[in-house]
């Protein structure tokens, strides 16, 4: 059988088997944002993501102080996800010979400045010839309460910490290569190559059942939380808002806002289930049963389990 055949989540299950983790310090292992581990009295978390060229990004359409941003960016979303602080960082580069300095120096700017923003540090790494930019980082993170995509119970609220569909809107404008942008089309660029972890909500996450960080798309990534919670999601279509830049890409293009944010991703934004009311945006509730499902007035549907995947 080839990689492909297997798809992305399929391929992460078979090789988890093959390392079956046996140490009774670690409280969660595979399939959640973090790995959590307990040392004396401490939760650490643990995360790692990688950008690749050619498929996470395009190298002469990115400048690289924000592909350092949003590869820091996407492991902090992690670590606030479940719950924590981000405290330490690991990179490893991949570099062809012939690359011009200023582009990982540019990166490297980026990743400084998400320091800064979100307070880690990076203290170590590694570096490699390739004949393509890959940058991966790993994060370590700190939390008094492990947050994950298990907690879920029915009589929960379904909340999301912003409108969504921007980053998905913001990546097809870059495909379209246009010499020229809107206004509005430059602040979507911009959410695809400049988001912000929602370290802001970290509150609210330590006071919630399960949670995810929207990287999938929001449909996909609420699969997640059914299929560990084993219950049922419904999303009510009337209070899922629609960001006015994405109205009007939407006018703009003819297209459909709610295929936006039902399956954008790379948002790093936040899905949360609380019987709490919160100061965020509720989309749903949580009942008996299993998968995600769309009530729009009397009619509930039940949505397929897509999202961006690698295979």
């Amino acid at each position: 059988m080839k990689v492909r055949d297997f798809g992305e989540f399929g391929l992460i299950e078979k090789l988890n088997q093959i390392l079956p983790i046996n140490d009774k310090d670690v409280i969660v292992g595979y399939g959640d944002d973090c790995a959590c581990v307990k040392l004396d009295n401490t939760l650490l978390l643990f995360t790692v993501d990688i950008q690749v060229e050619n498929v996470h990004f395009l190298k002469d359409r990115i400048d690289p102080t924000d592909l350092g941003w949003k590869l820091s960016t996407s492991n902090v979303s992690d670590i606030v996800s479940c719950g924590g602080r981000p405290r330490w960082a690991l990179i490893s580069l991949a570099l062809p010979k012939d690359l011009d300095y200023d582009f990982i120096k540019g990166i490297y700017e980026g990743i400084k400045q998400a320091q800064d923003y979100y307070g880690f540090f990076t203290i170590g790494g590694n570096v490699s010839s390739s004949s393509q930019v890959m940058i991966d980082m790993s994060m370590v993170g700190q939390t008094d309460r492990f947050v994950g995509r298990s907690g879920a119970k029915v009589g929960d609220f379904v909340y999301v910490s912003s409108e969504l569909g921007l980053s998905k809107a913001g990546l097809e404008l870059i495909l379209m290569n246009k010499n020229f942008y809107e206004d509005f089309e430059e602040r979507l660029i911009k959410r695809h190559y400049r988001p912000t972890a929602r370290l802001d909500l970290l509150d609210s996450v330590l006071q919630a059942n399960s949670c995810i960080d929207i990287s999938d798309g929001l449909v996909s990534d609420l699969w997640h939380i059914s299929k560990k919670s084993q219950v049922k999601i419904v999303i009510e279509q009337e209070y899922l808002k629609v960001h006015p830049d994405l109205e009007l890409f939407c006018n703009k293009y003819g297209k459909n806002p709610y295929d936006y944010i039902l399956y954008s991703g790379e948002e790093y934004q936040l899905a949360l289930t609380s019987n709490k009311e919160m100061d965020l945006m509720k989309i749903g509730y949580v009942e008996e049963g299993e998968g995600v499902y769309i009530k729009s007035k009397s009619q509930i549907v039940k949505l397929d389990e897509k999202g961006f995947r690698h295979f």
